[in-house]
């Protein structure tokens, strides 16, 4: 689950994390307070219920200070957490885990928080047929991280970015039938015809016309935008008619208190913002371990 590519984004993320904390310097409170040669025992633990995400990256962290320390999980990430449950025990150098401290729970509390959240949207659409998919909504440079997240918490991911898939949206619509006018469905032969082979063709619509007018091209998928459950129930209605291929994918306003109703009207996937720029951040911390 935690690919090559997450690693490195993780790697330079937990540099940069580092280097902010410590400007090339070190942590004065640690050597102040701290004799080099001193050893401990900690444990990370869980204050909150939750899923756990970024336990995989505490022995990178470390391993970026120092090779005088040892952590071993006891939980993988995607397990659930209870208040009170240990994640992990760290042991060596009382200095390097004492700086490494904010840096480990930053990861921690951030990706647990997607976690959680993610966790609880498949909860609610559990039952159906819908996926629970994030967005590009994420914060710069954590993309990865947060993406593993949601992973993490039982959703899929979108898109990646702007280059591994086709998602034509309204103002390329607007740009592009004013050029060449047409259909929508011509607009989706069009780029069929010049997009990447095998590449995802996904379209935005934000009226059930719209959608009449897309379907006979067959994009793979069409993003149904901020459309009452109602107007989904259409949209659904029509796709099975019309084009029972193509996945339909709800976007815009999604809550968990509605997520239920509209995954139960049929529609494939729902796409979701919040997972990745609203997740709360979970309460993790360091225990000292006698």
């Amino acid at each position: 689950m935690f690919t090559a590519d997450d690693q490195q984004a993780a790697l330079l993320l937990i540099q940069t994390a580092l280097e902010e904390d410590l400007q090339g310097r070190d942590d004065i409170t640690s050597r102040l307070m701290i004799p080099e040669q001193a050893r401990g025992n900690l444990r990370i633990v869980s204050r909150q219920p939750g899923v756990l995400s970024g336990g995989v990256l505490v022995p990178f962290v470390l391993n970026q200070l120092a090779d005088k320390t040892d952590s071993r999980a006891l939980l993988a990430d995607g397990s659930l957490l209870q208040p009170g449950t240990v994640i992990a025990h760290l042991s060596g150098s009382l200095r390097t885990l004492l700086t490494a401290e904010r840096t480990v729970l930053n990861f921690l509390t951030l990706l647990s928080g997607v976690a959680t959240l993610t966790h609880r949207f498949v909860e609610a659409a559990a039952g159906t047929r819908t996926q629970i998919l994030d967005t590009r909504k994420t914060l710069p440079g954590l993309r990865a991280l947060q993406k593993y997240a949601v992973r993490c918490g039982g959703g899929v991911n979108h898109r990646i970015g702007l280059y591994d898939a086709v998602l034509v949206k309204d103002n390329h619509l607007a740009f592009y039938r004013q050029q060449h006018g047409g259909s929508l469905a011509e607009a989706v032969r069009h780029v069929r015809t010049e997009a990447p082979p095998g590449m995802v063709v996904e379209f935005e619509v934000d009226s059930l016309q719209q959608l009449e007018e897309l379907l006979p091209g067959s994009p793979d998928i069409v993003l149904l935008d901020n459309m009452p459950v109602p107007q989904l129930l259409e949209a659904v209605r029509l796709r099975d008619s019309l084009a029972p291929q193509v996945l339909l994918e709800a976007s815009g306003g999604i809550r968990l208190g509605n997520v239920a109703e509209i995954a139960r009207t049929g529609i494939d996937r729902i796409s979701v913002g919040a997972l990745t720029h609203s997740a709360p951040a979970l309460d993790i911390g360091f225990d000292w371990d006698d």
